[in-house]
């Protein structure tokens, strides 16, 4: 009898925790040597798994919230839900766009378009890597895509901000410059990681979010 009482509760735990960590396309070490296997596993099983977590707790007390028309709770909740939402989803993107199979040039419409929107790959390189070593504190440097006007942006967004849900460019290309990201390998030197990283970026990966935002 008693461990009849427990399913439904249990069931509706389950069912609030809606979001998962999602599985890397390779193994830890398969981007070394330019980033470790110590960094990739806390990067992924510790930060991520943590703005997973969060951000089903939040969804679960802002849709309590909504049920009893509490309006000041939801309003409170909105930073909350923009931080660990944003860091589910820019994260989920940025494992896609490392590749251990990665580096060199994209080829192809995206390659195009880079030469057509930024002089060249090179202009197109230093541009978004000037960026992202700019950006003050933690954050994101992208690549993002601009549907209004038909052309590739660079941005930069703050901590976990979501680069559509903020700027309003579809993202193609991100690369997280937060101190997790690095620096138990390149400690506070992020140029160094940023010129590292450039050598598993997945270029398919990238060419296929293009081909996708087009539509």
């Amino acid at each position: 009898r008693s461990s009849a009482k427990l399913v439904a509760p249990l069931g509706c735990l389950v069912s609030r925790q809606k979001h998962t960590l999602p599985d890397l396309p390779y193994d830890y070490a398969a981007l070394e040597p330019h980033i470790n296997a110590e960094i990739m596993q806390l990067h992924h099983s510790k930060h991520h798994a943590t703005y997973v977590n969060n951000l089903n707790v939040v969804e679960e007390k802002y849709k309590e919230a909504v049920a009893k028309g509490d309006v000041t709770t939801q309003v409170s909740l909105q930073p909350a839900l923009k931080f660990n939402g944003g860091g589910h989803i820019n994260h989920s993107i940025f494992w896609t766009n490392l590749s251990p199979n990665g580096g060199g040039e994209p080829k192809g419409e995206l390659m195009e378009a880079i030469k057509r929107d930024f002089g060249s790959f090179a202009n197109f390189k230093e541009k978004l890597t000037a960026v992202s070593v700019g950006v003050q504190g933690s954050g994101w440097g992208w690549l993002g895509y601009n549907k209004e006007q038909g052309r590739l942006q660079i941005a930069a967004c703050a901590n976990q901000d979501p680069l559509q849900g903020t700027t309003g460019l579809i993202p193609l290309l991100g690369i997280d410059v937060w101190e997790h990201a690095y620096y138990l390998q390149y400690k506070n030197v992020r140029p160094d990681y940023l010129k590292a990283i450039w050598n598993v970026i997945n270029w398919e990966n990238v060419s296929s979010r293009y081909a996708t935002s087009k539509k």
